[in-house]
């Protein structure tokens, strides 16, 4: 089996949702090179796997994950450049590189605690849904750091300025429901019920069509950093390729049931959270 083997990953596939969790509870899932890299073989898997429509990142234990282990991360690698700057590239490739364009569905499960480089990868999936008590905090600065790895540069890209200023000078401590507030994530909730409403997220996003929903996420986190006029020559190249990898099927489909059928209204779909989504 694919997924057997791994010693600080577990992975478990059921009804199409790939639950991926990082499996080092006696360190709160900090991350060391060992982890890196068996995540680098399961997103690689995993994206190609036939059986699998969704993946979801949580953490055993009940904690999300405390960030790099400082230890085996830093200090055991201090004196070998060439292992460190692997396991840096390793870190930074799947907790941004990998995810940010998977090719499917990506949800964070957050509970216990997120910290520090833990943020990277959190946004780096599509959607974050959080437990109520979990604690965020991007700590570096109360030890005379920096938020390391590609922190600081996503965090600037999630949150408002000032709010990514808040978070990054203070080093202070915040729960799941400021989180939501905040906008890092899409929605805190009890804790007894993140897993039900995270399964309840991943099959809504398991009904759209794949290749459309892969376009729409590259479309979307590519042109925000680019001018209008390069936007506009990158979408319309966008929406040929998926003509070209998923036919026009998907669409005809839709237009005739908005059309002919008259069984889809848009206008009678909004939505204003992920709980109105999913409910």
């Amino acid at each position: 089996m694919p997924y057997e083997g791994l010693t600080t990953i577990e992975v478990e596939v059921e009804g199409g949702i790939a639950w991926v969790y990082l499996n080092r509870p006696e360190k709160k899932n900090a991350m060391n090179p060992t982890l890196h890299a068996e995540m680098i073989a399961v997103l690689e898997e995993l994206e190609g796997d036939a059986n699998v429509g969704c993946v979801v990142l949580a953490g055993r234990g009940n904690t999300f994950s405390a960030g790099q282990d400082l230890k085996e991360f830093f200090r055991d690698l201090s004196g070998d450049p060439i292992a460190f700057k692997k396991a840096q590239r390793n870190a930074n490739d799947w907790r941004w590189h990998r995810l940010e364009v998977f090719d499917k569905p990506t949800i964070a499960m957050v509970e216990g605690v997120c910290i520090g480089g833990a943020f990277t990868q959190m946004i780096a999936c599509d959607f974050a849904l959080a437990a109520e008590d979990a604690t965020f905090c991007l700590s570096e600065i109360n030890w005379g750091q920096i938020p390391g790895g590609l922190v600081t540069r996503v965090v600037t890209e999630a949150l408002g300025y000032r709010d990514a200023l808040d978070l990054c000078l203070t080093g202070r401590k915040f729960d799941g429901i400021e989180a939501a507030k905040l906008r890092l994530i899409n929605e805190a909730v009890p804790a007894a019920e993140l897993k039900t409403r995270t399964r309840a997220l991943a099959e809504l996003l398991m009904s759209k069509d794949p290749e459309a929903y892969r376009a729409t996420k590259h479309a979307v986190r590519y042109v925000r950093n680019i001018p209008v006029r390069e936007a506009e020559d990158y979408l319309a190249a966008k929406i040929g390729e998926l003509r070209m990898r998923a036919g026009t099927g998907a669409q005809e489909v839709a237009i005739r049931k908005f059309v002919e059928e008259k069984s889809y209204r848009p206008a009678e779909s909004s939505y204003t959270s992920v709980s109105d989504k999913i409910e």
